[in-house]
């Protein structure tokens, strides 16, 4: 079990949307600092505020897209707060409704940058320390999008697919080194937040904000390897093992709505 209680909990994207919920989650659970990584300056305050809890709070302006800036704000995260015991790395970005060749450069690149590469690099940065002390969480928000293909959102599939491979390997090079440091791995389908704004599921309920968020918070407790959200999106990947891809692309992709999910996307302005 991990306990949240007296740690420091440093959450990237927690100016908004499930890392402001989970925020609030890790306060509610003793946490001794929940520290709020994010771009937005405004979210960052607005989500101190709404903790109510300003000696236990604080609070970055970080590009996480930036090696650079990840390397100082974790330096003066460590300086001002103390080490960090729980990473929840949840920053992500979305350029959707596009087909791969309408994405630009700018976009595929800023794309991995955030969603596959910053969640390896700031683990990076605070990964000795938990191995020193042999305590330590880090957990990783995927997608469900990175364990099924879907049009539309090819290149945020691909930085999905990234996390979810590099997080459950080190996961278990954590295990082979007998490490206490624990990985968790998390895919949830799309949330009912800005970010996924005109998304459309016949198959699959949206998913509620604070219902996921406790699910995540819980699965990091627990010390689950991965948790998928919902459970059943699993049965998808197995009808995807078993049937041919004409099969799987006319069903569960065209019937079941999933390749049209993206046909309404405006995201968040």
């Amino acid at each position: 079990m991990t306990r949240i209680k007296d740690k420091c909990v440093l959450i990237t994207g927690a100016g908004s949307g499930i890392g402001r919920i989970m925020g609030r989650l890790a306060l509610e659970r003793g946490a001794r600092k929940v520290v709020i990584w994010d771009i937005n300056e405004e979210n960052i305050a607005a989500s101190i505020t709404a903790y109510g809890a300003p000696e236990r709070t604080a609070g970055y302006r970080v590009d996480v897209s930036d090696p650079q800036q990840i390397a100082e704000a974790h330096a003066r995260t460590c300086r001002e707060c103390g080490a960090v015991d729980i990473l929840i790395n949840c920053a992500g970005i979305i350029t959707g409704n596009k087909t791969f060749e309408q994405q630009s450069v700018a976009e595929i690149e800023r794309t991995m940058a955030v969603n596959a590469a910053a969640p390896m690099l700031l683990t990076r940065e605070v990964l000795p320390a938990m191995i020193a002390r042999n305590e330590g969480h880090v957990c990783n928000i995927a997608s469900a999008a990175g364990m099924i293909s879907n049009p539309r959102m090819s290149v945020y599939v691909a930085s999905k697919w990234a996390v979810i491979g590099w997080s459950d390997s080190l996961r278990i090079e954590l295990h082979e080194a007998r490490s206490s440091v624990h990985v968790t791995t998390v895919a949830p389908y799309y949330i009912d937040t800005g970010m996924f704004r005109g998304v459309r599921s016949r198959l699959v309920p949206i998913l509620d904000p604070e219902k996921t968020a406790r699910k995540i918070i819980r699965a990091i407790e627990r010390n689950r390897d991965f948790r998928g959200i919902p459970w059943g999106f699993h049965l998808i990947r197995f009808a995807q093992g078993i049937l041919p891809t004409s099969w799987f692309d006319c069903i569960i992709g065209h019937w079941a709505g999933i390749y049209h999910a993206m046909d309404h996307f405006t995201g968040r302005k």
